[in-house]
């Protein structure tokens, strides 16, 4: 069989798009990076992460968290690309770099609260926003998500449960070294962290995937069009008692015009059945764009 010819689509702004993705690396990494200094390192919440692992030898041996921070990630960085066999980027190495060094800038920086509750709940939050765009830039920060690759590469174990398997240790450090209490702030950052990022890739609103199974596929099909202004996709599907082929009404609809579509469908077919699930992102026209 010959080869077949894969054609590559052509960003057509290459030179601002990569303006545009270096711009929320760096704006990322400086948010993850001023977050740490007046949230987490003055209210000892180690919440994860190679910043956690910075927190924690400050407050035992007081080593700079800036230099910590770069004698972990740039040699996981290094390692990533050995073990790992790929080009993690210029970009990568940048956001790898750039956040130890706003660490550093900002390390005077007062605190912007001294209770650890609040620490840990702002700090959960601003280290999520800008790790969410900094991975908008297509990039990342490095450190333990690297070691979470290679763990995951000679072990088998998911990429999550390798991510869980680092956080934990280092929350469970963070109680040892400190004391439970801090730990559990430490839960508390490290879950909102995990929020927020999916906040931001995915964004706030959320969308409806409905699939509508009736013996009055055509009137419902209209009244969508006509009274809700959304599109319908028809499919095929086959009764596993009966055996007999069957279409199923698929719409894609905002979450404040569910309770609209769902009252159609009762009033045309009450016996209809449907099925309701989460579409987190929506791309498309009466959408988002990408």
């Amino acid at each position: 069989m010959g080869k077949r010819n894969i054609r590559k689509t052509k960003d057509p702004h290459p030179v601002l798009t990569s303006v545009l993705d270096y711009f929320s690396i760096l704006a990322g990494a400086a948010i993850v990076a001023i977050s740490f200094n007046v949230f987490l390192l003055p209210n000892e919440v180690a919440s994860g992460g190679v910043s956690g692992i910075s927190t924690i030898l400050f407050g035992l041996l007081e080593w700079k968290p800036a230099f910590v921070q770069w004698a972990f990630n740039i040699p996981l960085f290094i390692s990533g690309v050995i073990l790992l066999g790929k080009n993690f980027g210029i970009k990568t190495a940048v956001g790898t770099v750039f956040l130890p060094l706003v660490v550093y800038l900002t390390e005077d920086w007062e605190a912007w609260t001294r209770d650890p509750l609040l620490g840990s709940l702002f700090g959960g939050i601003m280290v999520g926003l800008g790790l969410g765009i900094v991975f908008r830039g297509k990039a990342s920060t490095g450190g333990t998500d690297l070691a979470a690759q290679i763990i995951t590469k000679y072990t088998g174990l998911t990429l999550g449960t390798s991510v869980a398997i680092i956080d934990g240790m280092i929350v469970l450090a963070a109680a040892i070294v400190f004391d439970i209490e801090k730990g559990l702030y430490a839960l508390i950052g490290l879950y909102l962290t995990t929020k927020t990022i999916d906040l931001v890739q995915v964004g706030f609103s959320r969308s409806k995937m409905v699939y509508i199974i009736t013996n009055k596929q055509v009137e419902i099909r209209d009244a969508i069009y006509d009274e809700v202004d959304r599109g319908v996709t028809e499919l095929t599907a086959t009764g596993g008692y009966s055996g007999n082929e069957k279409p199923i009404l698929m719409v894609v609809i905002p979450q404040t015009e569910f309770t609209r579509l769902k009252q159609l469908v009762k009033l045309i077919d009450p016996q209809a059945f449907v099925i309701v699930s989460d579409a987190s992102e929506v791309l498309g026209e009466g959408f988002k764009r990408a």
